[in-house]
């Protein structure tokens, strides 16, 4: 996320609230990011619909993000992919990662449905 433009903390680890990593883009608008490592990548168990669920509750109520994302270095359960597309929790898979890993184009180009920039704050 830092390398394209955006300022990002790791927040993961015990009491997270399924938040690995919060990061705030050029535009403005706030991404809260769960990452699941499968040892076996594609092969091993896919992230399922309980992931989803627990970033659901969290992303945009604890961490105010505009923009939900669950990534993971394998693939989803065929049950998540719709239930992240209905709630609005973008699931960042294997090909993507390494897609975006590549460097040749920022997260937000890579997703489809992402939130237009946030409204600057009106001043007092």
């Amino acid at each position: 996320m830092r390398r394209d433009g955006c300022t990002a903390e790791q927040v993961g680890g015990a009491g997270d609230d399924a938040c690995d990593v919060r990061a705030t883009d050029p535009a403005g608008r706030i991404w809260a990011i769960q990452c699941k490592h499968r040892r076996d990548g594609d092969r091993g168990a896919a992230v399922g619909v309980g992931v989803l669920q627990q970033v659901n509750g969290t992303a945009r109520q604890v961490h105010g993000a505009d923009i939900a994302v669950v990534l993971t270095n394998g693939r989803f359960s065929s049950k998540a992919i719709p239930w992240g597309r209905k709630h609005r929790i973008h699931l960042v898979d294997r090909r993507v990662l390494g897609e975006w890993a590549a460097g040749s184009r920022p997260l937000w180009d890579l997703l489809d449905r992402i939130p237009p920039p946030r409204q600057p704050r009106a001043v007092s």
